[in-house]
């Protein structure tokens, strides 16, 4: 039977563990030279359908249209992201993602593969299995908008 605080607990749990993913993923992209908050726009932009423009991608990234541009312009400046005029709108900026956004994607990809083994190592391959599916349970569980 659950004691009333094991929630509490849990949460505590997930909240450590959130702090540990995120410490990792700091030291992963320091080298690398890119914020959090850039990878998240750098990843949202190369996966979703066409180029974004700059609304949609702070929609997808629950962000004032602001703080994307100020990623956006960081990204650019870095070679990763470039702006591109709207084929049908000469007033709507689209952004693309370059082959240097791209090959920072790739790095990162094999970075979180090793930091996941790392967070995953104490555990069975029957246990992360198990991880996996309450994890997609919690997640499909989300508002639609707050999944990224």
């Amino acid at each position: 039977m659950d004691s009333p605080d094991s929630d509490g607990m849990l949460a505590e749990q997930l909240l450590r563990l959130t702090r540990r993913l995120q410490r990792i993923q700091s030291r992963q992209l320091e080298p690398i030279g890119i914020t959090p908050a850039q990878f998240r726009l750098l990843r949202t932009t190369a996966h979703y359908d066409g180029a974004p423009r700059m609304a949609d991608l702070a929609e997808r990234l629950d962000v004032v249209p602001r703080a994307v541009t100020t990623l956006v312009d960081g990204l650019e400046a870095a070679g990763r992201v470039r702006r591109a005029p709207d084929p049908t709108n000469r007033r709507v900026v689209r952004i693309e993602i370059t082959e240097e956004g791209r090959a920072v994607l790739r790095s990162m990809r094999d970075a979180r593969k090793a930091a996941a083994e790392e967070i995953l190592a104490p555990l069975t391959a029957d246990q992360r299995e198990m991880l996996g599916g309450l994890l997609n349970a919690l997640v499909a569980g989300m508002p639609e908008r707050r999944r990224c």
